[in-house]
């Protein structure tokens, strides 16, 4: 098992006395936690890549995109593969654009992702948010498997939201109140709990 954010083990004593439901999950799925690969462009990239296709089309398509990498998915390697070869990957244009863009802004310095650590949650959604194809279910994404930050709660993604629902016997759409009742219940490890949370629907742990 992958070393866990140092927050993990307090965050799940916390939730445990905090929620009876998060309790039963935490003891039910003991089995793992969240990690991360500390390679903001690759996951930038997959974040492109997978947005608005299927779960198994993305996979397919990020498989072909290495492989055209040469396994090396790094801004330099990015930026000289041609349009044609990564339209051939089963990328549209837009994504080919953003991850074209991506590369350039990289390593022109246009974008920084060390001045992320030094951001505040708000402020980092905002600073990834800048680019382009990267909204805010994906810029939360970033903080949340990249650079592990406790407090994500992004309440656009639908995994989560059918979480709730199922596990908190709601209606889906669970209630926005019910929603934001729980973020505050969480915080400050709401990241932990969505983790959780998406852990009991999806047998295997997620991994961005």
């Amino acid at each position: 098992m992958s070393r866990s954010p140092k927050y993990w083990n307090t965050a799940k004593i916390f939730l445990k006395k905090k929620d009876k439901i998060m309790k039963k999950l935490i003891n039910k799925y003991s089995d793992n936690n969240l990690t991360t690969r500390k390679d903001v462009f690759f996951s930038l990239c997959k974040s492109i890549i997978g947005q608005q296709i299927s779960v198994a089309a993305a996979s397919s398509v990020f498989a072909k995109f290495n492989l055209a990498c040469k396994g090396k998915i790094n801004p330099k390697v990015v930026s000289k593969i041609s349009t044609t070869k990564l339209k051939s990957c089963g990328l549209s244009r837009q994504k080919i654009k953003g991850i074209k863009e991506l590369a350039k802004k990289y390593i022109s310095k246009k974008f920084n992702p060390n001045l992320i650590n030094k951001m505040n949650d708000e402020q980092a959604i905002l600073y990834l948010s800048e680019l382009r194809q990267i909204g805010r279910w994906s810029a939360e994404m970033i903080l949340l498997f990249t650079y592990n930050r406790p407090n994500i709660w992004p309440v656009q993604d639908i995994g989560l939201l059918r979480a709730i629902s199922n596990n908190y016997k709601k209606k889906y759409l669970p209630p926005k109140n019910f929603v934001n009742k729980l973020n505050k219940r969480f915080s400050p490890y709401c990241s932990v709990a969505t983790w959780y949370l998406w852990r009991s629907i999806d047998n295997e742990p997620i991994q961005y």
